[in-house]
C-alpha cells in the first residue's frame, strides 16, 4: 500500500514530496513501531493466551489505521505508522505460535507455511485499494486505503474465539483436560481411543516440565545453555536474511525503480504495483504446498543461492539500462523483478514461521519469536531508510551490496542452520547433542505410555552424564 502510494498525486503533495531520508522514515517509522513491542509480545502471549494476545495486537492496529487516515500533518502520519507497527508484532508471534502449537503433526509444517504465504492477499488487496483510489481527486485518495487497514484486524478480533486455544498453553497453565479434550476433537475426530492424543498430551507434559526444570527465567532463557545461544544466532540470522535480501527493496521502492528504467506513467507504476504482489502471492502459495514437504536446510540454501543468481542478473540488467539506454535491458530488470518472488518464496517466505517455531522450546518459544522479529523488524527499518538514499545516490551499484550479502547468506546457512525436518515440536526441544539425555527422557516417557495407556506422565529419569 505505502508502494501505491508513492505514485498517489495528492499523497506526494500533502507531505511535500517526500524523497531520499525523508522518504525512509515515512517508510521505515512502521517498523519502528514494531520493534517497540518486542519487550511486551511474550509477557502478553504468555500469560494472557495466543488468542487475546492476537486480539490485543489487533485493536491496537484499528486505532492505528484509522489515526492515519485521519492525519492532518507528517508528525501524526508517522505517529500512526508507529502504532500501527505495535500492534502487528502481537498478531504475527501469538498467530504463528497458535498455528505451530494446534496444527497436527503431519499438517504443522503447512499451516505455518500458509500463514506466511497470505501474507500476500494483504500486498494485493493494498496494491488493488491504491489503484482504484488513484482515481479519486482529492485527499481521499491515500486517506480511504489508509482507513482500511482495520478491516483485517477487524476480522480477526471478531473470529479469535472461534478458534481453540493453544494445547501446549493451556497445558503450561495446568489445564490439561481442555487441552487434551482440544487433541481428541481436532487431532482424532473426536475419537478418545485413538492414541495420538494422549501420546501427545504426555509428550507435552513431559517436555514442559523438563523445560521448566532447567530454564531460566526472563530474556536469560535465549542464552543459557550452548543449543539456546545457537537457536538465538539462527533467529536473528533469519530475521535479517527475511528482510535484508532485497524484498523490501520491491515492497516499498518499485516506483523509483520503475521510474529509473524509464517506466514514469502513475497508473502504469501501480499496475505493475499489483502485478508484482498478485504473482508474489500466486506463488508464494504454490511453494507453501511443496516446500515443507523437504528438508529445510536444503531448501533456505537453495532459496539463497536462487537470490544471488536473480540479484545478479537484475544488477547487470539495470546497469546496461542505465549505461546505455537500452529499452530491452529495462525489461529485463522487470523479468528478474518478478523472478524473484519464486527465488524468494522456496525458503524466507514458506519456511520462515514453520523453521522458528520448530527450533524453540515451548517455554521460549515466543521469545524466541520476538528475539527473530528483533531482527526482522530492525532490517526492515534500516533498509527503509538507506534504500531510498542509495538507489538516489548510487543508482545501479546500490544493487552490488544485496549481491554480496546473499553470497553472505547462503555460506551462514550451510554452516550454521540445524535440520528440524521430520520431528515433532517435543522433539524439537532438544534439538542439538547438548540435549541429547532429555530426548532420551521424553522418548521414555511416550514409550512408557504406548505400553500403559493409563499413564499419562512419567516421573523417572534415567540418571543424566555429567
Amino acid at each position: 500500500m505505502v508502494n501505491g502510494m508513492q505514485a498517489l498525486k495528492y499523497w506526494k503533495e500533502y507531505f511535500n514530496h517526500p524523497k531520499g531520508g525523508q522518504l525512509g522514515l515515512l517508510v521505515a517509522c512502521y517498523n519502528l513501531g514494531a520493534i517497540t513491542s518486542i519487550p511486551f509480545v511474550a509477557i502478553v502471549s504468555d500469560h494472557l493466551g495466543r488468542r487475546k494476545s492476537i486480539v490485543f495486537g489487533s485493536i491496537i492496529m484499528c486505532i492505528g489505521a484509522i489515526m492515519q487516515g485521519l492525519s492532518q500533518n507528517l508528525a501524526m502520519f508517522i505517529f500512526s505508522r508507529i502504532f500501527l507497527g505495535h500492534g502487528i508484532v502481537y498478531a504475527i508471534i501469538s498467530g504463528a505460535a497458535l498455528l505451530g502449537e494446534l496444527g497436527h503433526p503431519k499438517e504443522r509444517a503447512f499451516l505455518g507455511s500458509m500463514f506466511n504465504a497470505f501474507f500476500g492477499v494483504g500486498s494485493v488487496l493494498g496494491a488493488g485499494i491504491v489503484i482504484r483510489t488513484l482515481l479519486i481527486p482529492n485527499d481521499w485518495s491515500w486517506r480511504l486505503p489508509s482507513i482500511l487497514q482495520a478491516l483485517p484486524s477487524i476480522i480477526q478480533i471478531a473470529f479469535a474465539f472461534t478458534v481453540p486455544e493453544s494445547p501446549r498453553w493451556l497445558v503450561s497453565k495446568d489445564r490439561s483436560e481442555e487441552a487434551l479434550e482440544i487433541l481428541i476433537k481436532y487431532h482424532a475426530e473426536g475419537d478418545a481411543s485413538q492414541e495420538l492424543p494422549h501420546v501427545e498430551l504426555a509428550e507435552i507434559r513431559k517436555a514442559l516440565e523438563i523445560e521448566n526444570e532447567s530454564r531460566a527465567r526472563g530474556w536469560a532463557e535465549l542464552f543459557q545453555t550452548k543449543g539456546m545461544r545457537h537457536r538465538s544466532l539462527v533467529a536473528a540470522a533469519l530475521g535479517l536474511f527475511v528482510q535484508f535480501s532485497g524484498n523490501n527493496l520491491l515492497s516499498q521502492y518499485l516506483v523509483p525503480i520503475l521510474t529509473k528504467i524509464g517506466i514514469t506513467d502513475s497508473h502504469t507504476q501501480v499496475r505493475y504495483n499489483l502485478g508484482t504482489e498478485a504473482w508474489g502471492f500466486v506463488i508464494a502459495l504454490a511453494m507453501a504446498a511443496v516446500t515443507p514437504r523437504f528438508p529445510r536446510r536444503r531448501m533456505y540454501l537453495l532459496c539463497a543461492s536462487c537470490l544471488v543468481c536473480v540479484y545478479t542478473g537484475w544488477t547487470i540488467a539495470q546497469a546496461r539500462n542505465r549505461i546505455t539506454g537500452s529499452k530491452g535491458s529495462g525489461y529485463a530488470v522487470l523479468v528478474m523483478i518478478f523472478l524473484y518472488k519464486p527465488a524468494y518464496c522456496i525458503g524466507y517466505n514458506a519456511l520462515t514461521y514453520v523453521y522458528m517455531v520448530e527450533i524453540f522450546p515451548y517455554y521460549v518459544r515466543t521469545k524466541g519469536l520476538s528475539w527473530f522479529q528483533l531482527f526482522n523488524r530492525s532490517a526492515v527499518m534500516f533498509g527503509s531508510f538507506v534504500n531510498p538514499i542509495g538507489l538516489e545516490n548510487l543508482d545501479w551499484k546500490y544493487l552490488l551490496v544485496y549481491v554480496a550479502w546473499l553470497c553472505f547468506e547462503v555460506i551462514f546457512i550451510y554452516f550454521f542452520f540445524p535440520e528440524t525436518y521430520g520431528k515433532t515440536l517435543e522433539e524439537l526441544s532438544f534439538l542439538f547433542e547438548s540435549e541429547k539425555a532429555n530426548r532420551e527422557v521424553l522418548a521414555a516417557s511416550a514409550a512408557k505410555l504406548v505400553q500403559d495407556p493409563n499413564v499419562t506422565e512419567v516421573h523417572e529419569a534415567p540418571e543424566k552424564k555429567a
